[in-house]
C-alpha cells in the first residue's frame, strides 16, 4: 500500500489500497510545482494520478512482461503461454484475426499470483502454478482451477523452487512430471502422483533455515527456497529417461524412470560448483545429444555457461565462454529441422549458432538487448517464440532461411536467386476486435501477422543492381496460370506476399489505360496450395504457397464454384463499362490533340469545331459525373446512387456462392450500364460524329494530327 501524509507524519492516509492498482510498489515521483500528480512504478507497471492520489490511471501501453516461461500449442492461430513475475500466468495469440494488432485485451490471465511455466495439453486444460509450486489444472472454457500440488509421500517436507519444475510427459497426454527436491509424476493430470526420486539436491542443512532466517521475519515468499529441483526434461525417444537440474549444481540421470540416478555436476569441466541448473535440452534427433545450461551470477560470476553431451552423458563438452557471448546464459533450444541450428537465450539478449555452437551470433533483427528467459519453437509455423524478462513476449516468425544457412552454410549466400516456400495464408474474416473502436493513444498493439501467403525470397548484392523487378506467376498443381504480378526486389533478404487472388480486370478509368497496365486481383483462390514461379533475369526459383479456409467454419466448394462464376458475370459488365471509358479516354485525348493544333488559328475559323468540341467535352463529363463523383466536387453528393457503386454491390460474396440477391443486383447494375452505353452511343454517333466532319473542314497543316484524329473517327 501507499499512504500519504499532509500534516508532517501526524497522521496518514491510504492512497494505494491493495485493490486496483498492484500492490508491490518500488517507485514513486512526484511532481515538483503540481504535487497532484503522482507516477507510481509497480510490479504491474505504471500508474499516474493528476488528484494527488484520489483516482489512478494504469499505463496500457507499456510491453514491460517478465517472462519467466513460455510455451505454444497448435491452435489457428497458436497460442502463446507463459507465467509472469508478480503478474499471474496468461494465454494469448500469436495472430488475431480482427484488425488491428495483438491488444492486452486479447490475452486472458488463468492463474494469479508469481506466474511460472504454463503447460497446454492441447485439449482445453493448462497446467499453471504460483510461487512455491502451487501447481494448478486450469480449464481453459470455464477457467476454474483445481489445486494438484503433489503430497509428500512420507513424513518429509518437501522443498519447491520459486520457479518450480514441470514437463508434460512427451509419451502420454495425461502425463506429467514436477519438481520439488524430488521428481513426482502424475499419470492423470495430477489426480494421484507417484515419487520417482529421492531427494536429489545437496539437502544441504545450512540452505534450509527458511523459517528462521530473514531479519524480522521469515522469508514466508518461498523465493528463497533452496536445494530444489529446477528443470526436468524427460526423453521423447525413451520414455524411460529422466534429466533433473537443481539449483545447488546437480545433474541428475536416470534410464530407468527413477529407479537409480547418476550426478553429471563434475563432468561439467569449468562449471562453479553449487552452481544453478535451469535448463535442460534434450534433443529431437537424438536422445543422446543433452544440452544444458548452467548459471553462477548470484555468486558474481557472469561467465555463460552451456553444455553438450552426444553420447548420453559419457562426455560433455562446453560450448560457450565470456568471449562469445558477455552475459550468463538462461535456456537453448535446438531446431527440430535443422540439427545445427541452436538458439541461445542470455541475460543481454537472443544469440544463434548456425553450426551446432562452434560460433555464435547475436540476433539483432527487432529483438532488444534483454534478458531472453525461456524459447519454444512452434512446429507447425516454423515460428521461435521467447519469452523475456522485461519486454514481454516476441514470435520470430519463420525460420526457413536460419534452416536452410544451418544445413547449406556458405552455399546459400553465395546463390544469385534462392525462394523458400511461404507460410499459409488464412481467408478468414478481420472484424473489429471487442470494445471501443475508437481507442486513441492509450492502447498497445502488438504486430499481428501477415494475413496473406508470404515467402521469404533472397537476391544476392551483384543480382540487386542488374535486376530491380521479378515477375511472379501463380499456378495451379495441373500447370494452369491463375495470376501474374510483378514485385520490386532489394539486395538480400525480403518476403513476397500473394493476397490469394486470381487474375482480374481493367477497371475504368477516366484517361486512357497504359498497354501495360497490370490488372487488378481477381476473385480469390479455392483452399489449397499452389506454386509461386519467381524469374528475375535469367534466374528462376518457385515456392509453395498454401491458402487455408477459416477453420472456424466448413469451406463448401459447390457454393464457391457459383460465387466464381457470378462474380465472372460481374467482371463482365465492370470490362464493359473499362471498354467505354476507354473509347471516351480516347476521343477525349484527340480533342486534346485538336485543340494544341488549332490554338493558333482565328475564332472564325474554327466556331463550328470549338462549338462541338465544348458539347462533345460536356457530355462526357455528363456520363463521367453518372457513374463516378465528378472530380472537382466539394461537400455533399446530390446524387445518392452512381453506376459505379451499383457495380461494386453486384459483385458477391463467393464463398456465399451466387444468391438470388445476388443475382437481382447484377440485373440492376446491368441495366444501368445500358443507359450508360447508350448514352455513349448517342454521344459518339452525334456530336462526335459531327465535329469529325467539321474537323476535316478545317485547313491545318500538320496532317499527321488530323489523321491521328481520323483514326479516332473509324
Amino acid at each position: 500500500m501507499v499512504s500519504k501524509s499532509t500534516d508532517g507524519g501526524r497522521s496518514f492516509d491510504i492512497i494505494l489500497p491493495y485493490s486496483g492498482v498492484h500492490p508491490d510498489h518500488h517507485a514513486l515521483y512526484i511532481h515538483p510545482s503540481d504535487p497532484n500528480y503522482l507516477i507510481n512504478g509497480n510490479d504491474g507497471g505504471l500508474n499516474i494520478s493528476r488528484d494527488g492520489g484520489d483516482n489512478w490511471t494504469f499505463v496500457n501501453n507499456l510491453p514491460v512482461g517478465q517472462f519467466y516461461h513460455i510455451a505454444v500449442d497448435n491452435e489457428e492461430p497458436y497460442n502463446v503461454y507463459g507465467g509472469m513475475q508478480d503478474n499471474g500466468s496468461w494465454v494469448g495469440p500469436s495472430a488475431v484475426w480482427h484488425a488491428g494488432g495483438i491488444r492486452n485485451e486479447d490475452w486472458q490471465e488463468v492463474l494469479f499470483g508469481d506466474g511460472f511455466d504454463v503447460q497446454p495439453t492441447g485439449d482445453g486444460e493448462v497446467y499453471a502454478m504460483y510461487q512455491g509450486g502451487a501447481l494448478n489444472r486450469v480449464n481453459l472454457t470455464t477457467l476454474g482451477s483445481t489445486g494438484i500440488q503433489p503430497a509428500s509421500p512420507d513424513t518429509a517436507d518437501l522443498r519447491f523452487a520459486w520457479n518450480a519444475a514441470l514437463a508434460l510427459d512427451p509419451n502420454d497426454r495425461d502425463g506429467l512430471y514436477f519438481g520439488s527436491n524430488r521428481v513426482h509424476y502424475s499419470p492423470n493430470r495430477g489426480r494421484t502422483w507417484e515419487t520417482l526420486s529421492p531427494d536429489l539436491t545437496t539437502n544441504d542443512p545450512a540452505k534450509l533455515e527458511q523459517a528462521t532466517s530473514g531479519g524480522l521475519t521469515i522469508d514466508a515468499t518461498q523465493a528463497e527456497n533452496h536445494c530444489t529441483i529446477l528443470c526436468i526434461a524427460p526423453s521423447k525417444a525413451r520414455p524411460n529417461e529422466l534429466w533433473v537440474g537443481t539449483d545447488d549444481g546437480r545433474l541428475q540421470h536416470s534410464a530407468d524412470r527413477g529407479e537409480t540416478w547418476t550426478d553429471h555436476a563434475d563432468q561439467l569441466k569449468g562449471l562453479p560448483e553449487g552452481s544453478w541448473i535451469p535448463f535442460i535440452h534434450v534433443s529431437p534427433h537424438s536422445p543422446d545429444e543433452v544440452y544444458v545450461v548452467a548459471n553462477n551470477y548470484r555468486r558474481n560470476d557472469w561467465e555463460p555457461y552451456l553444455y553438450r553431451t552426444s553420447d548420453g552423458g559419457k562426455s560433455w563438452k562446453r560450448l560457450v565462454y565470456g568471449e562469445d557471448v558477455p552475459a550468463h546464459a538462461q535456456c537453448v533450444v535446438q531446431d527440430p529441422e535443422a540439427a545445427d541450428l541452436l538458439f541461445l537465450g542470455t541475460e543481454e539478449g537472443l544469440y544463434f549458432s548456425v553450426d551446432r555452437g562452434a560460433n555464435w551470433r547475436p540476433w539483432t533483427h527487432d529483438v532488444p538487448t534483454v534478458p531472453v528467459r525461456d524459447m519454444a519453437i512452434q512446429a507447425r509455423e516454423g515460428d521461435l517464440v521467447l519469452g523475456t524478462f522485461g519486454r514481454a513476449a516476441y514470435v520470430i516468425e519463420d525460420l526457413s532461411p536460419l534452416r536452410a544457412l544451418a544445413n547449406e552454410g556458405a552455399a546459400l549466400l553465395n546463390a544469385t536467386f534462392r525462394a523458400f516456400d511461404a507460410s499459409s495464408g488464412y481467408q478468414v474474416p478481420r472484424p473489429r476486435p471487442a470494445g471501443s473502436r475508437f481507442m486513441a493513444d492509450h492502447v498497445w498493439q502488438g504486430e499481428n501477422r501477415n494475413r496473406n501467403a508470404h515467402g521469404h525470397v533472397y537476391v544476392q548484392a551483384d543480382t540487386a543492381e542488374v535486376h530491380s523487378e521479378m515477375d511472379v506467376v501463380i499456378l495451379t498443381a495441373e500447370g494452369d496460370t491463375l495470376r501474374r504480378m510483378t514485385r520490386d526486389v532489394e539486395a538480400g533478404w525480403q518476403t513476397m506476399t500473394w493476397r490469394g487472388d486470381t487474375d482480374g480486370i481493367r477497371w475504368p478509368s477516366r484517361g486512357l489505360d497504359k498497354e501495360d497496365k497490370p490488372t487488378g486481383g481477381g476473385p480469390s483462390v479455392a483452399p489449397g496450395t499452389y506454386t509461386a514461379v519467381l524469374t528475375l533475369g535469367t534466374h528462376v526459383d518457385s515456392m509453395a504457397m498454401t491458402w487455408v479456409h477459416d477453420p472456424r467454419t466448413a469451406f463448401d466448394a459447390a457454393k464457391y464454384e457459383e460465387g466464381v462464376v457470378q462474380m465472372k458475370r460481374a467482371y463482365a459488365e465492370i470490362e464493359r463499362l473499362s471498354d467505354l471509358m476507354q473509347e471516351l479516354a480516347a476521343a477525349d485525348e484527340a480533342m486534346d490533340a485538336m485543340s494544341h493544333v488549332w490554338a493558333h488559328l482565328g475564332d472564325s475559323t474554327t466556331t463550328e469545331v470549338d462549338s462541338l468540341h465544348q458539347e462533345v467535352a460536356e457530355g462526357i463529363t455528363a456520363i463521367h459525373d453518372m457513374i463516378w463523383m465528378p472530380e472537382d466536387f466539394v461537400g455533399y453528393d446530390h446524387v445518392t446512387v452512381r453506376v459505379m457503386s451499383l457495380l461494386y454491390d453486384a459483385m458477391p460474396d463467393i464463398r456465399e456462392g451466387a444468391t438470388a440477391n445476388d443475382q437481382r443486383k447484377l440485373e440492376i447494375a446491368r441495366g444501368a450500364l445500358d443507359e450508360i452505353e447508350a448514352e455513349v452511343r448517342a454521344l459518339m454517333d452525334g456530336p462526335w460524329k459531327a465535329l469529325m466532319a467539321a474537323a476535316r473542314e478545317v485547313e491545318v497543316t500538320l496532317d499527321g494530327v488530323l489523321d491521328g484524329v481520323q483514326r479516332q473517327d473509324d
